[in-house]
C-alpha cells in the first residue's frame, strides 16, 4: 500500500503543531508546501525552517476554495504531486453553549469543516494521479471525551464534523489507495493554549503534550500503510481514564 512521504502539504503551518510537523517531515527528507492565513507569519516560519528549495509557502484561508486550488497548483509545480496532506488548520474557542451565536458556529465551521473539506477536495485528484497517498485530519480528543469545566460545544460541533469526514473519506477513497485518518491531540503546548501546564493533571500521564508528540504521530500515520479510517488519540491517556 502507498506510504511515500516525499511530497507533503501542511495547512495551519506557521506555528504550533503544524510548524513542528513541517520541521519533522523536512528532517525525514520530505519536500513541503506550507499554508497559513497570515502571509507574514508564514514567511517567517519558512525562514525558520531553513529548508531552502524544499519549502514552498502558499498563504490563504482554507475555507476559501481558491486557497486549495493555489496550494495544489504549488504542489504540482514544485513537488510534482502530493503524497501526504495534513489538514491541521483549525480554530478553537471556549464559550458556554447558551451564549454561543450562529456567527460563532459559522466561524468554526468555515475553518474546521469547510476548510478541511475543500482542501481535501482540491488535493485528492492529484493524489489519485500519483497512485495514492495519506490524508491526516487534525481533530481533538475532546470530541470523544468532554470536560465539565470547559464549555466548547460550538467548536466541538465542527471538530466532530472533521472526525466524521475522516470515516466517510476513508471508505470512499480506499479504492484509490488513499488512506484517511484523524490525529486527535489532547492539551498540547502551543501558542493557542494559555498556561497549558495547569491542565497537565487531566492526562493520566500527568503532563501536557509537546508538539514533537503530535509530529511523531503524524509521521506514523503517514507511513502506516494498513491503517485507515481510524482516530489516533495523542492525549496522554485522557480519552481512556482520569
Amino acid at each position: 500500500m502507498f506510504n511515500r512521504i516525499d511530497r507533503v502539504v501542511i495547512t495551519g503551518a506557521s506555528s504550533g503543531i503544524g510548524f513542528d510537523m513541517a520541521r519533522r517531515f523536512l528532517a525525514e527528507g520530505s519536500q513541503v508546501v506550507l499554508n497559513a492565513r497570515d502571509p507574514e507569519k508564514l514567511e517567517r516560519a519558512c525562514r525558520r525552517l531553513e529548508g531552502g528549495r524544499r519549502v514552498v509557502s502558499v498563504p490563504g484561508h482554507v475555507g476559501d476554495p481558491a486557497t486549495g486550488r493555489a496550494v495544489v497548483a504549488a504542489a504540482r509545480e514544485h513537488l510534482g504531486g502530493i503524497d501526504v496532506l495534513v489538514n491541521n488548520a483549525g480554530i478553537f474557542g471556549v464559550k458556554p453553549f447558551l451564549e454561543s451565536t450562529t456567527e460563532d458556529l459559522e466561524r468554526f465551521f468555515a475553518t474546521n469543516v469547510r476548510g478541511t473539506f475543500l482542501m481535501t477536495q482540491a488535493a485528492v485528484p492529484l493524489m489519485i494521479a500519483g497512485g495514492g497517498g495519506a490524508i491526516i485530519n487534525v481533530g481533538t480528543t475532546l470530541v470523544q471525551q468532554g470536560m465539565t469545566n470547559l464549555p466548547v460545544t460550538a467548536a466541538m460541533a465542527s471538530k466532530g464534523g472533521v472526525h466524521a469526514l475522516t470515516v466517510a473519506l476513508a471508505a470512499e477513497l480506499a479504492r484509490h489507495r488513499i488512506r484517511v485518518n484523524t490525529l486527535a491531540p489532547g492539551i498540547i503546548r502551543t501558542p493557542l493554549i494559555e498556561d497549558p501546564d495547569a491542565l497537565a493533571g487531566i492526562h493520566p500521564l500527568q503532563r501536557v503534550g509537546e508538539v514533537a508528540d503530535t509530529s511523531e504521530a503524524a509521521l506514523f500515520l503517514a507511513r502506516a500503510s494498513f491503517v485507515t479510517g481510524t482516530t489516533l488519540e495523542v492525549d496522554g491517556g485522557y480519552s481512556h481514564g482520569r
